[in-house]
């Protein structure tokens, strides 16, 4: 098994004909995965990549029964994107797209709960189940297949370290890159809940960076249940000046809160072990896998 994305997933691009969409769709299908069809208004009765392109989400749901969206189309219009998919059902959305307004993104995920629908991202790198199916922007090559579960902020520092592990001969078995932004869809309790039932996922990994309070309420989560599993952690930003956004737009340290230490002394206090660095972090998983 894995979570959210597996050798099931059955995926639609909406604004597959643009740049983004046409260049990862040409690599998530060399990758193995299962696109049914891509959307884009006005291009229906196109092909991109043999893929079938329609008009609206409603009609490529009709025609190919997708269970997976990934967004491609600009931020002023990622709302209607969303929107779209959301009410066509379709249970987990991705959404890679940079610079979403806030207020939009408020309403996104207001639309997505009360439907039922999970979301990934905004500014984010997606999800992948090496081995099995890559929703997102992730090179493939980087993720081997194994048994742990990263949970992310950030996309370079996922890259990194399911790199790092490869090397060492560990693999993954499902990365969820939750977005920079300060509004987003999944979390990093929501992924800890799916990773904790999750047969494949033996050790889980958060990858944290300042700014928000979304490591904290990880620690929280920690703190008030017995995890059936070792949960490890890095948090970058230690160094980051206050009041500097340090390239995430959710990556801030304001009024002295959402420090990287802060964080840090949070999980630790929840008992999980915060690496100092990415070495020192697949150092600590290889021993305990």
């Amino acid at each position: 098994m894995s979570i959210l994305v597996d050798e099931q997933t059955r995926l639609l691009v909406q604004g597959i004909t643009g740049q983004q969409g046409t260049l990862h769709t040409r690599l998530m299908l060399e990758y193995g995965t299962n696109i049914v069809a891509g959307v884009t208004p006005g291009r229906g009765g196109q092909r991109v990549c043999d893929v079938p392109v329609f008009d609206t989400v409603a009609e490529a749901c009709e025609r190919t029964r997708p269970n997976v969206s990934i967004i491609f189309v600009p931020a002023m219009t990622t709302r209607d994107a969303a929107f779209e998919a959301i009410t066509a059902r379709l249970p987990l959305i991705t959404i890679i797209t940079e610079h979403v307004p806030i207020h939009d993104m408020l309403r996104i995920r207001a639309h997505a709960a009360r439907h039922g629908v999970r979301l990934i991202g905004p500014n984010g790198i997606g999800a992948i189940s090496p081995g099995k199916t890559k929703v997102g922007i992730m090179p493939g090559m980087l993720y081997g297949q194994g048994s742990v579960g990263i949970v992310s902020r950030s996309g370079t520092l996922t890259h990194e370290t399911a790199s790092l592990l490869r090397d060492r001969g560990f693999g993954n078995s499902t990365c969820v890159g939750i977005g920079g932004d300060p509004i987003h869809g999944i979390g990093f309790v929501d992924a800890l809940d799916l990773f904790a039932s999750d047969p494949d996922t033996a050790l889980v990994v958060i990858l944290g960076e300042i700014g928000g309070g979304d490591e904290e309420q990880a620690a929280a989560y920690l703190s008030a249940r017995k995890y059936p599993k070792p949960v490890l952690a890095y948090v970058a930003g230690r160094l980051a000046p206050p009041e500097k956004r340090m390239g995430h737009a959710g990556a801030i340290v304001r009024q002295g809160t959402g420090t990287a230490q802060a964080k840090m002394a949070a999980l630790r206090h929840a008992g999980v072990h915060v690496a100092s660095s990415l070495k020192e972090l697949t150092h600590e998983i290889a021993a305990r896998l």
